[in-house]
């Protein structure tokens, strides 16, 4: 956890309103009129940093407590011990809160198909000629497997790299090699040093890959991959989805989204103030084939079957969730 800041809400609330709020807080078991919003300083996360920046959250009838984590098992740790009513992570941690038996639900997506595979120049050639081969080609002419740097077995990046593997005839075990990394940082450093020889891996990696003309290029977008692939949603525990917050912070979200979409340059500024990530490289990424951000929860429906079905084999959930279990989608219908 990094950091945390409170948003006052509405001043009508303490009126008229007061008494309709403090029923609402009584829903969401924290004692008084407060939601607690866990994040992650990641592009994926945007619509948070939006909804901070432009003051969208002073909409909502609660005090929001905005708290930042640096992965997903933190997010889901704090979500087991009650600290945490909404959340904004990745696919896999939520179905793990879910298969936990903590009571939450997806209600909205964030963005859809934001991951890129990156391969060093040389093997794209090896591809156009071979095909799937090329993997074998390769471990023979550098007298090593081809190694591919992504974010921990489970992960977002991580299945949806053993998925386009698998669609390929490419044994994710045994055809090449897959090292876990921490960090979008980690991963950009390990492709600079050419420590790796490929990556799955969101922005900003792609976009600094590019502008630091490194002998690396986009190989595969995850809309090419998996159409509608998820990534990072929006996670409301049942208190919260049971009251008019719910809505609210939906409304904020498109609002949010809607944002993101419409002003790419103001976006960049709040990239860079939130996230950390410079504002001209950010510009870049917008611009880019990556960021896809959405609100609607079924823009992602079909690839959350898929990555359900990977975090039950791996053992990440003890079942293969459904849709059922995994969405809400009757909160956003309601907008």
């Amino acid at each position: 956890m990094v950091e945390q800041t409170r948003f006052s809400r509405r001043a009508y609330v303490a009126g008229v309103g007061s008494a309709a709020t403090l029923g609402v807080a009584g829903c969401l078991g924290g004692g008084d009129d407060s939601v607690t919003v866990a994040h992650m300083p990641i592009f994926p996360d945007l619509q948070y940093y939006v909804m901070e920046s432009e003051d969208y959250l002073a909409e909502i009838d609660a005090t929001i407590d905005n708290q930042e984590f640096g992965n997903g098992p933190d997010i889901v740790q704090a979500m087991g011990g009650g600290e945490v009513d909404i959340a904004m992570f990745g696919v896999v941690p939520a179905m793990i809160t879910i298969d936990r038996g903590i009571g939450a639900q997806v209600t909205a997506a964030n963005i859809k198909e934001p991951m890129a595979i990156l391969t060093h120049d040389e093997f794209a050639p090896l591809w156009d000629e071979h095909g799937s081969d090329a993997f074998d080609i390769w471990a023979d002419e550098n007298g090593e497997q081809f190694t591919f740097g992504t974010f921990p077995q489970g992960s977002v990046p991580d299945v949806l790299l053993r998925y386009w593997l698998q669609q390929e005839g490419v044994d994710p075990e045994t055809d090449v090699t897959i090292t876990g990394i921490s960090g979008a940082n980690a991963v950009f450093q390990a492709i600079a040093n050419g420590e790796i020889d490929g990556a799955s891996i969101m922005e900003p990696v792609p976009s600094r890959v590019a502008e630091e003309g490194l002998s690396y290029e986009t190989f595969r977008t995850s809309a090419e991959i998996m159409p509608g692939q998820p990534a990072a949603v929006t996670l409301m525990t049942d208190s919260v989805r049971e009251s008019p917050v719910a809505t609210q912070f939906l409304n904020q979200h498109v609002r949010a989204t809607t944002f993101i979409n419409e002003n790419p340059s103001a976006t960049a500024e709040i990239v860079e103030s939130g996230i950390g990530m410079p504002a001209e490289q950010a510009q870049q990424a917008l611009d880019g084939p990556l960021a896809n951000f959405v609100t609607d929860p079924r823009e992602i429906e079909a690839g959350t079957e898929i990555f359900a079905e990977f975090a039950a084999d791996n053992g990440q959930t003890d079942e293969q969730l459904t849709r059922d279990q995994i969405f809400d989608y009757s909160i956003y219908e309601t907008l």
